[in-house]
């Protein structure tokens, strides 16, 4: 078995250049995979060892760029083909776009796998560290990169290494310590270590580091057992939720005659008969749910307080503007609370936009119109909030990929009790997208010891327990009602919610420490 793998090592070196190349990309499509909702966790295996060998072989520095880069090519094409439905929305008009957004998007982030090879290229040139070694220093510096991601051109942390996990309650537990983050920087050294069985090593040592990264994630699954063997969270006694998904396809929902049917569609849904849960003391809709300005239009927040369970709350995404109150009009994406007699309890501004999505970056130079409906570009809000209203513990509201930063998330401190998550995934269709979006709302949930609502125009509107567990869901193109309990947050605050990527940084130094001792 040695001899053969130390066979394919030396052909993979020799390889010529076009063939390379192709296996590079399909190599990083494969990993891809491990991701929702294929979940393919053992590709991570073959394919971060081919990376990894062809990094350490290559001739130069330039040579690791360009193989880094061609892997995170695959990659991210495999990861975020879904964002091309987005264009197909309005086909006429955008769809000519879609595959130059998808090649473009996954060729600007394959910059960080590029990146992180040229990185480790080098670092490997200037210090004669053994093989064990240099597998961590990639591990370090791939799962680095994903840090910088979160926050380059205002992040796009999706698609995380540790997110593979998602299917596994147990697995997923070690977020609550170090964060899909770390969860990752363990999932990556174990993935990779298999690479050393192709080098000049003791063949006791060969094996024992090639599977001493699968030890550390039994340890980790030895930890989520005991963590989930805890007690069950009570639920807030007195609440009943009812979330409602209206199914509303995406090209249909802003047209002007169609409108008020779609309020309508939401009405009805909210009204039908009380399920085992109990009567809805509380109903809450989509992002964008309701496509008026409500402070504006009095006969309709009117006709919504109707429907508004008596001392409960409507909590609808709905978009906001000064207008016409102001001459020079601004326009929000926002959350809503209507209590009965439609009186608005409580408001909050969408603060994390989607660039053209919601606006266009650099304005001034790129003369095009937005994905979402009207010309105008929205406004972020003033900042994240935590809202007491009436009947229910405090929470916090986050809009569409604003739960996709746990850093914002984690900001917030413990001042909420469970987070509320309002989007609109049919603009992705029946892709990957959605399952993504629900997967990082769980690891949410377990960083921070909360229970998440979401609520989805299409999928996948949800209840998620503080554990990250789904306690109930309506899947993905499906039309209906979710009448839930609220659970109770975790007594006390997560290791992660208390000291956040801090936790990371001190397993990113283990491991370096680790590295230093390995040097030749």
């Amino acid at each position: 078995m040695i001899k053969a793998i130390n066979d394919l090592r030396r052909r993979l070196a020799a390889m010529g250049g076009w063939r390379r190349s192709l296996t590079l990309v399909l190599a990083g499509a494969a990993a891809a995979t491990g991701f929702p909702p294929l979940f393919l966790v053992f590709a991570l295996v073959p394919a971060f060892v081919l990376l990894f060998w062809l990094v350490d072989d290559s001739p130069n520095r330039r040579s690791a760029f360009a193989r880094g880069w061609l892997f995170g090519v695959g990659h991210f094409v495999v990861a975020f083909y879904w964002v091309g439905h987005a264009f197909l929305v309005d086909a006429a008009r955008y769809g000519w776009m879609a595959p130059f957004a998808v090649f473009g998007l996954a060729c600007g982030l394959a910059l960080f796998s590029a990146l992180s090879a040229l990185i480790c290229k080098w670092l490997f040139q200037k210090a004669a560290i053994a093989v064990p070694g240099r597998v961590l220093l990639f591990a370090v510096v791939w799962i680095s990169l994903e840090w910088l991601r979160g926050w380059v051109l205002t992040g796009f942390p999706w698609n995380l290494i540790g997110s593979v996990w998602a299917f596994s309650d147990v697995m997923m537990q070690f977020a609550s310590l170090a964060g899909v983050l770390g969860l990752g920087l363990v999932t990556l050294v174990a993935a990779t270590l298999p690479a050393v069985l192709a080098y000049e090593l003791p063949a006791r040592s060969r094996w024992l580091w090639s599977g001493g990264g699968f030890a550390v994630l039994l340890v980790i699954a030895g930890f989520g057992i005991w963590r989930l063997a805890g007690p069950a969270p009570a639920y807030v006694e007195g609440v009943v939720l009812r979330l409602v998904q209206p199914n509303i396809p995406q090209h249909l929902k802003w047209l002007p005659a169609l409108r008020m049917g779609h309020v309508r569609t939401l009405a009805a849904l909210s009204l039908q008969a009380p399920g085992k849960e109990g009567t809805p003391t509380h109903l809450i809709w989509p992002e964008t749910a309701v496509p008026f300005n409500l402070q504006q239009d009095k006969n309709l927040l009117k006709g919504l307080g109707d429907i508004v369970p008596a001392s409960g709350l409507l909590l609808t995404g709905a978009p906001r503007s000064n207008a016409p109150v102001s001459s020079a009009p601004r326009y929000w994406n926002s959350l809503i609370a209507v209590a009965p007699g439609g009186v608005i309890a409580g408001i909050y501004d969408k603060i994390h936009l989607v660039p053209f999505g919601e606006y266009i970056p650099w304005r001034g130079i790129l003369d095009i119109t937005k994905l979402t409906a009207g010309r105008s570009d929205f406004s972020a809000g003033e900042g994240a909030r935590t809202l007491n209203l009436a009947g229910l513990p405090a929470f916090a509201p986050l809009i569409c990929y604003e739960i996709i930063f746990s850093g914002e998330v984690r900001s917030l401190g413990r001042s909420p009790e469970w987070l509320l998550n309002i989007t609109n995934d049919a603009w992705f269709g029946h892709s990957s997208g959605p399952y993504q979006h629900l997967a990082i709302t769980q690891f949410r949930a377990v960083e921070m010891g909360l229970p998440v609502v979401r609520v989805a125009n299409t999928g996948i509107s949800a209840l998620v327990g503080p554990y990250g567990r789904l306690i109930g869901k309506i899947d993905l193109g499906v039309e209906g009602v979710l009448d839930v309990g609220l659970p109770a947050a975790l007594p006390g605050q997560t290791i992660y919610a208390q000291f956040g990527d801090a936790v990371v940084l001190l397993l990113l130094l283990i491991c370096l420490s680790i590295v230093f001792h390995l040097r030749k």
